[in-house]
């Protein structure tokens, strides 16, 4: 089964939390703090993979969860660091943000490697909050939390060549002819249900050439299966317009070749004045040579080749002329777009916002987090460095200025303390 789009749940690893140790050696029972660093939280990396062809994988699972860092330990030791995750997609992923659309990263070269989320932090040893004052501080710094994350995968094949054109005009026929692929073939519309690649060629030259379901009418908007499809040629650097002219079927091969063309500007304007060479397939049907004649009349100034895919008559001519074409033409380059990552908050930030209705002064943003990380309630030195962090980072100023009295609530996440100038 191919699959080129799907939604996954990522999660990097949250931090360890520091240790609260005291120092224990003979002759003296309570040392001064020695709590170690909790470990980072793993990351995500996503990694290109040239072996992978689709994202079949990920229909059976979904949800991809990174190791959390260790707990700190006694003797300042760190604790370990959770183990990185590294997810192998397809050349050609695109990734992306679910909820606001935006690309994160376009896998584009084998190997290549991204980072997607990064782990939380991990949390101080109690052995950072010892003071002149703060001999035994009896708290630690919690691990930093991470989020999941709702992400986008969009597979977009990558190759030089792309097939386009009705269904059943030999696409499939003529890739398997002039590579090594094996598509399924049949004389029914649809037989091809999902891009096919092959590699073609032509002495010390190749390139690779992508078959996609046959287009149909609406096709941009949704109609038949070229709809999914269309974003597999979207990177392709050359196009072969395959024409059934044989007439066989009862079609027009011009009004067919006018449609697929309109059905390519309505998807993408840019993909619609991609170089283009056309293809007139079963030429060595009976009655064939009149059609011909007709369709070159209407096509002037385009590059045509009657070919035979299905005994090979012509090919040889064609992929020499690809071949040469795209030796002139510029590499292939990955998708142009401002890339978007999960940036961590900026801890220092807060507002302050007085709810009448429950008569409280509400501190919100990343700096409430923050000090929950920090903060033990049922411990006096955690509460005084609440205090202190408080007043450094501006809090109580912010306080004072939207009116804060003594007695007054102020609410912390979910804890009510009394303001206290």
């Amino acid at each position: 089964m191919f699959v080129d789009k799907e939604t996954v749940f990522l999660k990097s690893g949250d931090g360890g939390d520091g240790a609260v140790s005291f120092m224990r050696y003979k002759g003296v029972a309570n040392g001064g703090p020695d709590g170690g660093d909790g470990g980072r939280g793993g990351s995500i990396y996503f990694v290109a993979d040239r072996h992978k062809s689709s994202l079949i994988d990920f229909m059976y699972k979904r949800k991809y969860v990174a190791e959390n860092g260790g707990k700190g330990e006694p003797n300042k030791r760190h604790g370990k660091d959770g183990e990185d995750l590294y997810i192998n997609v397809p050349l050609g992923t695109v990734v992306k943000d679910a909820e606001s659309g935006r690309i994160i990263c376009d896998m584009y070269k084998d190997g290549q490697q991204n980072l997607v989320l990064e782990g939380g932090n991990g949390g101080k040893g109690n052995v950072h909050f010892c003071t002149s004052r703060r001999h035994a501080p009896h708290f630690s710094q919690s691990g930093e939390k991470t989020e999941s994350r709702k992400i986008l995968l969009e597979l977009k094949t990558i190759a030089d060549v792309g097939l386009i054109g009705f269904p059943n005009v030999g696409k499939s026929t003529l890739l398997s002819k002039v590579s090594g692929a094996k598509p399924k073939i049949a004389n029914y519309h649809f037989t091809t249900m999902s891009p096919n690649l092959g590699i073609v060629k032509y002495y010390d030259e190749s390139f690779v050439c992508a078959d996609i379901p046959g287009l149909i009418e609406g096709a941009s908007e949704g109609a038949g299966l070229g709809h999914e499809f269309l974003r597999h040629i979207e990177r392709t650097r050359l196009l072969v317009h395959v024409v059934d002219i044989s007439g066989v079927e009862g079609r027009d091969p011009y009004e067919d070749y006018k449609q697929i063309n309109a059905e390519l500007k309505n998807y993408s304007k840019e993909l619609a004045s991609r170089p283009q060479v056309i293809a007139l397939n079963k030429c060595d049907v009976s009655g064939a040579e009149e059609n011909i004649k007709a369709f070159k009349k209407k096509i002037r100034g385009k590059k045509v080749f009657c070919i035979s895919a299905i005994n090979g008559e012509g090919t040889e001519e064609l992929v020499k002329y690809l071949v040469e074409t795209l030796a002139e033409m510029p590499a292939p380059k990955p998708l142009e777009f401002e890339e978007f990552k999960y940036e961590k908050a900026d801890v220092r930030k807060f507002t302050v916002t007085y709810d009448e209705e429950d008569e409280a002064y509400i501190i919100e943003g990343p700096l409430v987090k923050l000090l929950e990380r920090n903060v033990i309630l049922d411990d006096m030195d955690s509460l005084a460095y609440l205090q202190k962090t408080l007043k450094d980072y501006g809090v109580l100023d912010a306080l004072r200025k939207k009116g804060a009295k003594d007695g007054d609530t102020v609410f912390i996440g979910e804890t009510a303390f009394d303001f206290n100038e």
